[in-house]
């Protein structure tokens, strides 16, 4: 060491020496320490805090271990206590010891005894209430318990029957003032004032100060209010001082006492200091407290001499035993009386004031914890003088077996039990603390033992032995300690047991004052503190002079005491009014005269206020709140109007008759509403010439006469089945047979007649189009403004089942204007304009003159300007197959009747069952017609010389057919799924079985493994549920993150791994780990709302050994609410904001929210950094467990972390875009620069952000441009905020100011499964809207590899687009005529499906199909499109076309099936694709993206 610091050393120690010698430079004695320590010098920790009981005999357990004795080993404490100790009060003591001396001997019990503190784990002992308990249970319910919970014990007790458990005291052991100055340093420091050595004390400076929160004052609840807090508790040496007002008194006189010392201290020695002063008091005080307790309160306690003082004994153990806490304390219980006497100097007594008027006396049973402003608490000197003088001229119960109501029925209890018995607690705790029996503590104590019942208590009647012997089956060997002893005449055991520890208290103490050796006082001074008498003590610290009371408080000897009678309070509870809000409806206004009114739909459907219109043109319209028109009732056709009105219930119902659409009701809010309407209807009728028919009934009838909207479409549905099997000769259980048990509703089903309306919506068309005009003219023969049953059959039988030349001929007729028996040029080309119509104008007007021209002149007809209708079918020669083929498609066929319809066959054959022979040969046969028919168009393309996969035609599908039971056909099913998705499933099973083990082990802890804290028996379901889920979570919250290391698995999918990991389903994976998070965080939260529960309802005595860093036990017995664990601590803030950022992120990251704003879902999605930081915090505060998420967290995040920088080092570089288009349909199309080292494969994608939109914002886009191309290129089409920004930027107007394209950042490539197309022989991509960009890329590289003869496994290629309309995309159409130039090969087949038009065969589209073959076959390209792809109408029939490739390519085992477009799209090809993976054939393995 250098001198420097050496001599730093010693300045610091002379100090610290300088220091304390001069604040204690008077005090020459060792000064006592206040936690007990060192008192014995041999054994150092005898008598200190939390220092072990001494048993005098042997732990009594059940398992001789720890479990406490129970029923039915032992009686039933409660019912114990009804045997024993009921009896009447006001026996005075025998030895007329007063009240002082029982609360005085509760006080030296609080000073070396604190044994109160709940053991943790918690452990209960309850207490069951017999049935018919007239103060617990008084209904005999039989379910009442008191709870009772164990005390402290030593941990590294109780484990084996060597070593039983063995309780611990919370106080100092020793006689040594701790309930006047704390068990500790720290605790005496907080009562101190540091001035004048004196206690700090209130305003008053006689009473104690409130206690702030400094010390850990015990705060139970008052039971006769319910009133808790710091209000009324003092600052106190014992933190039970303050348990009743007695009590407190007593501690208050020592308070007194020691400021009054060490102010005649402070006025005998001026110049000492406060640490002189405090410590010559605390020597004085301790002294004169020992000298009281031994000298003059024990010995009128017990009635004897206590043995004369010998000198300290080192080796004698004063640690007190389980037998004297027990004894001792049922001892002075039995001395306390149920109320107690307040009386001044003069000897008057005093009432105390009560809500009920002047009571005599302070009830004890509304006395405990109590917060009340009677006095005492409100800080009134003369208070404790009036209670302390009172308790000394009050004589006590006497020394028997009986206890007092107040503590045998009302004794504060926790929580809801506000009151509870004190005797069969102490029975309890008797138990708990494993007392031997009754017999085996007299034989220690040198008595002999008990042989018979009546040697016990000949004092007592015999009813309660008997009693006592029966609960014990007249064994006097199973007597327990406590209730021999009380049961005792002279109490001769309690006064051996406690006689005997205060004298080894007194002989081990180092400190007692009578020690000669301890150097604290001398010979003069000990003789002068053996003078003192608590006498002198009350005449210091109260107003009474020596001469207001008797030379021993403890005694009374001149008057006899009459118990006061106090009247029990009863409580008085507030309740809240509820008070109803109501809420006023705005009405909207409407334009011109309307009547308002609520329309009535249904029982089941809430009525809608709605305004009623009376038109000039015999038109009612029923409008809604702002305006726009519900329905329109025609009245032309009603010679009179049906109005029917309810006679009951306020008369404010209307029922208005629609004879052939469903009925109008109206409910007013009055009569006089009602009728209002009613004169103006009749006036309006009578102008437009129409009668009114007004009749009325009750409500209820007109309700059930109404035909309302749902039971109309009912009609509407029956309407159809029963149409189409008639039609279709389906059979009627099929079709559904007709409920005639409402026959008039039921009739109208085949009765009713169709509005244009509805015609219209079964055609899924607009009511005013050309098309329905021109049907709905042609049906409706009777021209009555609605189409019959009869006349719909009529038409319909014509297009399910008739000939070409009929259906022409309708045709012709519907579009025979004038009826000339011609139709001209013009009615055709309004046909095909009709047609062009319902297609959304896919052709333009100088299309379809083209069309009709080229058809006209085709057949000969150029110099014609009419047709007859043989003319007219002549034109359509070629196609008398689609004309066939040619229906109405209806939206109300049932599914039933649609077993056909993809089929393109007929509609007449009946279903046979299922399973049969037969139907699988049909449905071979009609599959096969469809192949042949649909295969050509697959096989031959115009101009095209056939390549080597053109086979000829089947006529029988080759395949094998499903077994006829159906147990094996899902047997099958099964396996074809496992074949085809093992490796899904086994990353899936792997994944689940980690999460479940990870879920079972953690339970599995929590339950049965995991240290005894009591969380696991508190909250059993929660904690399992709420740690197993933990570390789900964890776990999947970790591992996430794989899924989205972007470059980390384009790396991947091209290693062998691929063959075992299927990394295109990365995306797929990645949004079912987050569902199952999610799922396990809600399930997370809900096992916490568990233990919220369980803890919000759980006593402090419980929530202290749970979280003994939160929670401190104070008695305050209420735990905290609900939302103070949700909003006011760590982990449940942290929880709360974890499940608002998942709930932001999960919404936001639904299709729907993507698709309207994915700079939301990109904004809220980058939570995922906030996510993890409060995953972090949330489980770093340890509140029931160590923090684990690390242990998870650590490598994904590395990983992570990893490839997120290697896509920021490649954003950093800024791109240059070489050429900008804004192309039709809103896409954009952009040509940047290829980076250096930048390779790519067709079918990759890019994320690309743009700087100059002020946002950094990354967006994927697959790549259209092909891997050969020197620059790369993309076509985004601006659907959401974001891409039409886009669009602006690059607008000719933007750039026109800008003076330069805008760079990009780039990031990627990153691989997914289009990337996969060359790995088959033959490849499927079919594209919907946007979703045919990576196609596009793949096609242009396809037709390069072939143009190079690269190398090629893949030899067919089968693009499908699927568009609502060609113009759409018109940039890939472009893109299409491209790869159809430049496809030498043959290799690409294009088929373009406009879903915007009906389906092939629906007469709507029949003639625009005729002009699209006349197209192809004359001028060798598409009407729509321009190219020579094939075109179709309608939806894409995907299972069909997958089974005809199965026969173009039988030698192919395996065909890969690419799809990118809209769910529904996708969902379709995958379905298609399961169907056909379902029978042992060619296998189609689908990979799809969504967009």
């Amino acid at each position: 060491m250098q001198p420097e610091d050496m001599m730093l050393s010693l300045t610091a120690v002379l100090l610290v020496t300088w220091t304390l010698g001069g604040a204690q430079e008077n005090i020459s004695w060792e000064v006592q320490r206040y936690d007990g320590w060192y008192n014995n010098l041999l054994h150092h920790s005898r008598g200190s805090v939390g220092s072990r009981l001494l048993r005098l005999l042997p732990a009594n357990y059940a398992d001789g271990v720890y479990q406490a004795l129970q029923e039915p080993h032992v009686p039933n404490a409660r019912q114990l206590s009804d045997a024993l100790a009921r009896g009447p009060s006001g026996l005075p003591s025998r030895r007329n010891t007063t009240v002082l001396a029982v609360f005085f001997g509760f006080h030296v019990l609080s000073d070396i005894l604190g044994t109160e503190k709940p053991g943790c784990p918690a452990e209960f002992l309850n207490i069951r209430i017999p049935p018919g308990d007239l103060v617990f249970d008084p209904a005999g319910t039989g379910d009442v318990v008191l709870p009772f919970q164990r005390i402290q014990w030593a941990m590294e007790t109780g484990q084996s029957p060597n070593s039983p458990r063995e309780q611990t005291n919370e106080v100092t052991g020793w006689l040594d003032g701790s309930s006047i100055y704390g068990p500790s340093h720290s605790w005496s420091d907080a009562l101190r004032s540091f001035s004048g050595g004196q206690l700090a004390s209130g305003p008053s400076g006689r009473l104690p100060r409130e206690t702030d929160g400094r010390v850990p004052m015990w705060k139970a609840l008052d039971p006769s209010t319910g009133q808790g807090g710091p209000r009324g508790i003092y600052d106190l040496g014992s933190a039970w001082g303050n348990e009743n007002r007695f009590l407190q008194a007593e501690s208050i006189a020592w308070f007194r006492y020691h400021n009054h010392m060490a102010m005649k201290l402070a006025q005998d020695h001026p110049s000492w200091s406060d640490e002189d002063l405090f410590q010559h008091t605390r020597k004085q005080v301790i002294a004169t407290f020992q000298n009281i307790v031994l000298y003059e309160w024990l010995p009128t306690l017990l009635g004897r001499n206590i043995p004369e003082y010998k000198g300290y004994q080192q080796h004698l153990d004063p640690s007190l035993s389980p037998e004297f806490v027990a004894a001792v304390g049922q001892f002075l219980a039995t001395m306390v009386p149920p109320g107690v006497y307040k009386r001044d100097p003069k000897c008057r007594f005093q009432n105390v004031s009560g809500p009920g008027g002047p009571f005599p006396a302070v009830r004890l049973c509304n006395s405990y914890w109590s917060r009340e402003s009677t006095g005492l608490q409100q800080a009134e000197d003369v208070d404790v003088d009036n209670l302390l003088l009172g308790m000394s001229s009050q004589i006590a119960e006497r020394e028997d077996n009986i206890v007092v109501e107040d503590l045998q029925d009302y004794w504060y209890g926790p929580l809801k039990y506000s009151r509870t018995d004190y005797v069969a607690s102490w029975f309890q705790r008797g138990r708990d603390l494993g007392l031997p029996t009754y017999n085996q503590a007299r034989e220690r104590f040198g008595f002999d033992p008990l042989q018979n019942w009546s040697d016990l208590a000949p004092h007592l009647e015999q009813q309660v032995l008997e009693k006592v012997a029966a609960l014990y089956a007249n064994n006097t060997a199973r007597l327990e300690l406590l209730p021999g002893g009380m049961l005792e005449a002279d109490g001769s055991l309690f006064s051996a047991i406690i006689l005997d520890q205060f004298v080894r208290l007194r002989d081990g103490d180092r400190f007692w004052f009578e020690n000669t050796k301890n150097g604290l006082f001398t010979v003069e001074e000990t003789s002068k503190i053996r003078r003192t008498t608590f006498r002198d003590i009350l005449a210091a610290v109260t107003s009474a002079d020596p001469t207001d009371l008797q030379p021993c408080v403890f005694v009374w000897s001149t008057v006899t005491l009459f118990v006061a009678w106090i009247v029990a309070v009863l409580r008085r509870r507030d309740f809240k009014k509820l008070q109803k809000k109501h809420s006023s409806s705005v009405r909207r206004e409407v334009t011109m005269e309307a009547l308002h009114a609520m329309e009535w739909h249904g029982p089941k459907t809430d009525s809608s206020p709605v305004f009623i219109q009376l038109q000039a043109d015999k038109v009612l319209k029923v409008l809604d709140g702002r305006g726009s028109v519900l329905r329109s009732i025609s009245l032309k056709t009603h010679q009179r109007v049906e109005v029917i009105l309810s006679s009951n219930k306020g008369n404010k119902a209307l029922l208005l008759k629609s004879p052939k659409e469903y009925d109008l009701v109206l409910l007013f809010s009055e009569e006089a509403e009602r009728s209002s309407f009613i004169g103006k209807l009749r006036g309006y009728l009578e102008e437009s010439g129409l009668d009114l028919q007004v009749s009325e009934t009750k409500e209820q009838n007109l309700m059930k006469r109404a035909v309302t909207q749902e039971q109309r479409k009912q009609i509407l549905e029956t309407f159809f089945r029963h149409l189409f099997a008639q039609v279709l000769e389906i059979d009627r259980s099929d079709a559904g047979e007709l409920n005639f048990e409402s026959s008039k509703k039921a009739k109208e089903s085949l009765t009713c007649e169709l509005s244009r309306a509805e015609f219209a919506e079964a055609l899924g068309l607009k009511a005013h189009s050309m098309f329905v005009e021109s049907m709905f003219s042609l049906a409706d023969k009777d021209g009555n403004g609605y189409i019959s049953f009869r006349e719909f059959l009529d038409i319909l039988v014509v297009f399910m089942k008739g000939s070409p030349e009929e259906k022409s001929k309708v045709m012709f007729r519907m579009y025979d204007i004038d009826e000339n028996g011609f139709l001209s040029k013009e009615e055709f080309l309004r046909m095909l304009r009709s047609f062009i119509e319902i297609s959304n104008n896919c052709l333009s007007r100088e299309q379809a003159e083209q069309v009709t021209e080229s058809m006209f002149r085709a057949s000969g007809f150029q110099d014609r300007d009419e047709l007859t209708w043989e003319d007219f079918h002549y034109m359509l020669r070629d196609h008398d197959s689609e004309l066939r083929l040619t229906q109405l498609c209806i939206k109300g066929i049932p599914e039933v009747l649609k077993q056909n319809l993809h089929n393109r066959v007929s509609f007449i054959k009946k279903k046979e069952p299922k399973g049969t022979v037969a139907e699988e040969e049909k449905e071979l046969d009609t599959v096969s017609h469809y192949v042949e028919r649909e295969g050509q168009e697959l096989r031959k393309r115009p101009g095209r010389k056939v390549n080597q996969y053109q086979l000829h035609l089947y006529t029988e599908a080759q395949r094998k057919k499903y077994e006829r039971k159906k147990v094996q056909q899902k047997i099958q099913e099964f396996k074809r799924f496992i074949e085809n998705y093992r490796r899904h499933i086994v990353c899936v099973v792997l994944f689940s079985a980690i999460t479940a083990g990870l879920f079972v082990e953690r339970a599995y802890y929590y339950a049965f493994a995991s240290p005894s804290t009591g969380i696991a028996q508190t909250t059993f379901v929660g904690i399992i549920i709420s740690r197993g889920s933990a570390a789900c979570i964890s776990f999947m919250y970790s591992y996430i993150l794989l899924t989205m290391c972007r470059n980390l698995i384009t790396v991947l999918r091209e290693t062998f791994l691929n063959h075992y990991i299927p990394f295109d389903a990365a995306v797929d994976f990645h949004r079912w780990v987050a569902m199952a998070a999610l799922i396990f965080s809600v399930l997370h939260t809900a096992g916490h709302v568990v233990n919220v529960y369980i803890f919000s309802v759980m006593p402090l005595s419980v929530l202290s050994c749970l979280f003994s860093s939160v929670f401190m036990d104070d008695g305050s017995q209420l735990p905290q609410k609900y939302y103070w664990w949700f909003f006011q601590t760590i982990p449940g803030m942290t929880g709360v904001l974890l499940l608002v950022i998942l709930a932001v992120m999960y919404v936001f990251a639904t299709h729907h929210f993507r698709r309207i704003s994915f700079q939301g879902f990109w904004i809220t999605h980058h939570l995922y950094v906030l996510l993890y930081v409060l995953v972090i915090i949330h489980g770093s505060y340890a509140l029931i467990q160590q923090p684990r998420f690390h242990i998870y967290f650590i490598i994904p995040a590395l990983i992570y972390s990893a490839d997120k920088l290697l896509s920021l080092s490649r954003k950093k570089v800024e791109i240059s875009v070489v050429k900008a288009e804004l192309l039709p349909s809103g896409v954009t199309h952009l040509r940047f620069q290829r980076p250096q080292d930048f390779e790519y494969k067709s079918g990759q994608w890019v994320r690309i952000a743009c700087v100059a939109l002020g946002t950094t914002e990354y967006h994927p886009f697959t790549l259209t441009s092909a891997p050969h191309e020197d620059t790369l290129s993309l076509h985004i089409r601006a659907v959401g905020p974001w891409t039409t920004r886009l669009r602006e930027l690059y607008s000719p107007e933007s750039l026109a100011l800008i003076g330069k394209l805008p760079k990009l950042y780039l990031d990627g490539p990153f691989g997914e499964g289009h990337q996969e197309w060359n790995k088959f022989e033959v490849s499927v991509l079919v594209g919907g809207g946007i979703g045919v960009t990576p196609f596009a890329s793949i096609l242009k590289d396809l037709v390069f590899k072939s143009s190079i003869s690269s190398k090629l496994l893949c030899k067919k290629i089968y693009f499908i687009w699927v568009t609502r309309t060609q113009r759409q995309f018109e940039w890939l159409a472009d893109i299409i005529r491209e790869v159809e130039e430049a496809d030498r090969n043959d290799l690409v087949s294009v088929h373009i499906y406009i879903t915007q038009l009906a389906e092939k065969f629906d007469l709507r589209t029949t003639m625009l199909y005729i002009c699209e073959r006349h197209f192809q076959k004359v001028l060798n390209k598409s009407l729509f499109t321009g190219l020579r792809s094939i075109t179709h109408f309608g939806r894409p029939p995907f299972v069909p076309f997958f089974s005809s490739l199965q026969e173009v390519h039988p030698e192919v085992q395996k065909i890969g099936v690419f799809s990118c477009g809209p769910p529904g799209m996708t969902k379709s090809v995958e379905k298609a694709c399961r169907q056909l993976n379902k029978k042992d054939q060619t296998y189609f393995a689908h990979h799809y993206e969504n967009f």
